[in-house]
């Protein structure tokens, strides 16, 4: 299997921002994924993402030098993930992927690390609220 932090050297920064592009261009579509972004303009998110995906994949280090440690499991904890959003999430992503010319052992690579990840940010069961509360933060109860 490919060491995933050797990928940006293969692709380059311009790969990753085009992939996020043709990401959140499927996601702002998506009523089941839309709402788990409440910035009005995605843009913020695509910059936000390419950036961590290119420190991921051994690229510069300008998403810890601008936000600190990535801590994804904190900072999705807010949005309520269950397995229907992995699933749409992980669908728009590999449809960002198809846009790439990869070669396969990349696209093996990018796509294990995205599952594994998706996976491990479900944070909510069947029947749970959609949004979980943040340790400390009450919230009213729902009717």
């Amino acid at each position: 299997m490919k060491d995933p932090r050797t990928i940006h050297a293969q692709l380059g920064d311009e790969a990753f921002h085009k992939l996020t592009a043709a990401f959140y261009a499927g996601v702002s579509n998506d009523r089941l994924l839309r709402p788990l972004y409440p910035e009005e303009d995605l843009e913020g998110a695509r910059r936000r993402l390419a950036l961590f995906l290119i420190q991921y994949f051994g690229g510069p280090m300008t998403y810890a030098q601008e936000r600190g440690h990535p801590r994804l499991r904190m900072r999705h904890m807010a949005f309520g993930i269950g397995a229907a959003q992995r699933d749409a999430w992980l669908g728009h992503m590999r449809a960002a992927l198809d846009t790439l010319e990869l070669a396969p052992d990349t696209r093996e690579a990018m796509d294990r690390y995205f599952e594994d990840a998706a996976s491990f940010l479900v944070n909510q069961q069947e029947g749970q609220p959609e949004r979980l509360p943040l340790r400390g933060v009450s919230t009213p109860p729902t009717r």
